[in-house]
C-alpha cells in the first residue's frame, strides 16, 4: 500500500511548525484585508489580524485559489502516492465542494482523496488526528475519508460572542436586533452543528454564557455522544484572549473532571464574523 500524506487547510488553527512536526502540510486560507491578500501564519500572524479587526479594517475570507490547491497536490504527489486534503466544513465554504470536483480530474483520481466531515477549528484538528492515526495503522487514502466522513456528526462547538458588532457587520443578524443585544448587554451563544453558524441562545452575561456552553455539552454526551461519550476529546477555543480562555479551561476541568483538554485559537474565518473575546466549548469524537 502507498504512503499517504495529510493536508488540510490552515481554518484546523494548526501553525505551519506544528505542521512540520506532525509530518503533514496545511494550505494557508486568504484574507482579504483592506484590499491587500494576507495569508494566515505566512503573512498575516494572528495578533497582526486582530489589530485589524478591531482597527476596523475591511476584512473578507476566501478559498484558496484553485492553482495553490493543486499545486500543492502536484508537490505531494512527487512523494507520496495518496493525498487525504481535510479543508473546512462544506456548509462554511465551498473550498470543499471546489477540492472534491478537481479531485476527480484524471491525474488525481484514486490518488487524492477530499474529506467532506464539516467541521472547523479545534474539531476539524481532531480529525487531522485522527487521519494521522488511521494512516499509521496502514489505513489507505480511501478508508481515512470513509472512516472520518462516517464520524462527521460526532462532534460540536458553542462559542460565546463578546460583541454583536461583528456579526451586524458580516450581515448575520439586523441592526435592529443587534442594537437591542448591545442595549440589553447579551452576550449570544452559537453552535456550529457540522453545516453552518447557527444561533443557540442568549445569555445576559459571560458566566451564564458559560454555564450554557457546558450544560450544551453535557447534554450532548448524554443523548447525541451516548455510545462513545468516553471517546470524545473536550476542546476550548477562544478570539484574542487567552487568559480569559486559561480562566474558562479551569472551569471546564472542574465541571467534566478531566484535565485532557485541546486549546486553541478560534480560526480566524471564524473570528472574522464573531470578534474579539468569543470564547468556546467544543468536542470532537477521537477516532
Amino acid at each position: 500500500m502507498g504512503r499517504v500524506v495529510i493536508l488540510t487547510d490552515s481554518s484546523s488553527g494548526i501553525r505551519q511548525a506544528e505542521a512540520q512536526q506532525l509530518g503533514i502540510s496545511v494550505l494557508p486560507m486568504p484574507f482579504f484585508i483592506n484590499g491587500e491578500t494576507l495569508f494566515e501564519d505566512i503573512n498575516l500572524t494572528q495578533d497582526t489580524f486582530y489589530e485589524h479587526l478591531t482597527d476596523g479594517a475591511e476584512i473578507s475570507t476566501s478559498m484558496p485559489a484553485v492553482g495553490d490547491l493543486t499545486d500543492r497536490w502536484d508537490e505531494l504527489l512527487k512523494e507520496y502516492d495518496e493525498i487525504v486534503y481535510i479543508p473546512l466544513s462544506s456548509g462554511l465554504s465551498s473550498s470543499c465542494e471546489t477540492a472534491t470536483a478537481l479531485s476527480s480530474d484524471e491525474e488525481y483520481e484514486g490518488k487524492v482523496f477530499v474529506v467532506n466531515n464539516q467541521r472547523i477549528s479545534v474539531t476539524q484538528k481532531q480529525s487531522v488526528f485522527d487521519a494521522i492515526r488511521l494512516s499509521e495503522s496502514g489505513k489507505s487514502g480511501k478508508e481515512i475519508k470513509d472512516i472520518l466522513e462516517d464520524a462527521k456528526f460526532q462532534s460540536s462547538i458553542y462559542i460565546m460572542v463578546d460583541t454583536l458588532y461583528y456579526l451586524k457587520k458580516g450581515g448575520r443578524i439586523t441592526p435592529a436586533a443587534a442594537a437591542l443585544g448591545t442595549l440589553l448587554k447579551l452576550k449570544p451563544v452559537l453552535q456550529i452543528q457540522g453545516e453552518k453558524l447557527d444561533a443557540f441562545a442568549k445569555a445576559r452575561t459571560v458566566k451564564q454564557a458559560k454555564s450554557i456552553m457546558i450544560k450544551a455539552v453535557k447534554d450532548d454526551y448524554a443523548s447525541r455522544f451516548k455510545e462513545c461519550q468516553d471517546e470524545m476529546q473536550l476542546c476550548i477555543a477562544y478570539t484574542g484572549d487567552i487568559s480569559a480562555a486559561m480562566e474558562f479551561r479551569k472551569e471546564v476541568e472542574a465541571e467534566f473532571g478531566i484535565t485532557d483538554i485541546m486549546m486553541d485559537p478560534l480560526s480566524l474565518n471564524v473570528s472574522c464574523h464573531i470578534g474579539p473575546g468569543a470564547l468556546a466549548l467544543a468536542c470532537a469524537r477521537k477516532l
